[in-house]
């Protein structure tokens, strides 16, 4: 019987050190998505007391916004790297551009997305959780005594587990290592992102249960007849994908020319904007997920489906200028949902009778609309597909689904726009050595 190669003893060294590293960031991104969900119903609770004081209750969730957002900002300026959604970090860790960030970033990074996501910012949780991961997988390679590819390699691993915390999505997860960070397929990623995504999301499941993140009806699969009518879809999601992503970088750049008020101020002027949304109505802010839901349901009317449309368009890229920490995949998918909803919706006023293409047609367009406008910003197309027939348990629609991206995503390419993380990246990189985090000590 032959022994172990050295090469297979650094591979089982990985896994088990993933498997560590996979618990760990369970934990955290469960206990993470654990508190959010309490802010978020606090967050509802305070709406509706605020708004039984008339006028002056106005006043209310545009100071507690305002206050969560300096609270992000105040975050970042202690630890720089917690900017945002951090992925463009971890991206440009797994290329060499960057240092692994060090273990304080997981305390900023949890109560400053905590603060910014659960006071009414339109960002999304699962930023923080990949970050956090890719953190604690680097500790655990550098710990582990692995070599920096090993280390480089372990952390992306575990930035997949974070996006699998984060939606409940395990395979999206491993795809979102593969595909979108790593960029790349090869053995020695694959074992230890398996063994890292199936550890967190074990542990994630004890805190948080086990059910979808959206309660989706059975869906009939549409006629392969309309799937042309999802080509054109996708067509167009690719140009609301584009015109997305320069308002993201567009509305970055906007808020930069303010240097002369202090980022903290900066971040608590956008959190008082955000709020006065939330005064108005409590579907314009926030991460989203009860607004997708509420899509899904079939409780919003074509108006409300535009005018959510319209101002989320602007609420998502201005709450992530805030520079606090916070991701951009959650409020991409709500607005993907509504802008599917009112794609069906259209077409059904177009025909003059519901449901123009079989009782899935509706449904369909929703998750084909999460996964196409997500597919068209990050080109990441398989990742955003799976992760949301994960998120939603529906995989009848799959064909649309795919069909639509596709069409997406081919627009986005052609368009000449690098995907939205491959110019965030180059934007980090960008700025003053000042402003860039200290390696961490060896």
């Amino acid at each position: 019987m032959t022994s172990p190669q050295p090469a297979d003893r650094g591979l089982v060294r990985l896994c088990v050190l993933a498997v560590v590293a996979g618990l760990v960031t369970g934990v955290l991104g469960g206990a993470f998505r654990w508190c959010l969900g309490h802010l978020d119903r606090w967050r509802v609770e305070m709406l509706d007391w605020s708004a039984g004081l008339g006028v002056p209750g106005w006043l209310v969730p545009i100071a507690v916004t305002a206050a969560g957002a300096a609270v992000g900002a105040l975050a970042v300026r202690l630890v720089p790297t917690a900017a945002g959604s951090g992925i463009q970090h971890v991206e440009a860790v797994e290329r060499g551009e960057a240092s692994p960030a060090p273990l304080r970033l997981i305390p900023a990074k949890f109560i400053g997305a905590l603060a910014s996501i659960g006071s009414g910012l339109v960002l999304g949780r699962e930023g923080p959780t990949v970050h956090m991961g890719a953190v604690v997988g680097a500790e655990a390679g550098r710990r582990g005594g692995l070599a920096d590819a090993d280390v480089r390699v372990l952390q992306t691993s575990l930035s997949g587990a974070g996006l699998a915390v984060a939606f409940t999505a395990p395979i999206g997860g491993a795809l979102f290592a593969l595909e979108e960070v790593g960029r790349s397929v090869r053995l020695r990623l694959v074992v230890p992102t398996v063994f890292a995504v199936v550890a967190a999301v074990a542990a994630g499941r004890l805190i948080l249960g086990d059910r979808p993140e959206f309660d989706v009806p059975s869906l009939d699969v549409p006629s392969v007849t309309v799937l042309p009518v999802f080509v054109v879809f996708g067509l167009v999601s690719g140009l609301i994908g584009i015109a997305y992503s320069r308002m993201v970088l567009g509305t970055l750049g906007w808020v930069g020319r303010f240097s002369r008020v202090p980022p903290i101020g900066r971040a608590a002027l956008i959190g008082a904007a955000i709020g006065a949304l939330l005064a108005l109505d409590a579907r314009t802010a926030g991460g989203g997920d009860g607004l997708t839901q509420a899509v899904v349901d079939g409780g919003v009317v074509l108006p409300a489906l535009v005018a959510l449309f319209l101002v989320r368009f602007v609420a998502g890229p201005l709450s992530y200028a805030a520079g606090t920490p916070g991701g951009l995949f959650a409020p991409l998918l709500a607005l993907g949902a509504l802008w599917g909803a009112a794609f069906a919706e259209l077409a059904d006023l177009v025909v003059q009778q519901p449901d123009p293409a079989g009782s899935g047609f509706r449904g369909a367009m929703v998750l084909a609309g999460m996964a196409a406008l997500f597919g068209a910003v990050v080109r990441a197309p398989l990742t955003g597909m799976v992760v949301v027939m994960e998120m939603t348990a529906t995989t009848t629609v799959a064909l649309p689904m795919l069909t639509a991206t596709a069409a997406a995503v081919l627009v986005a390419n052609l368009s000449g726009l690098p995907p939205v993380y491959d110019s965030l990246r180059e934007r980090m990189l960008a700025k003053p050595a000042r402003r860039q985090e200290p390696p961490p000590a060896p």
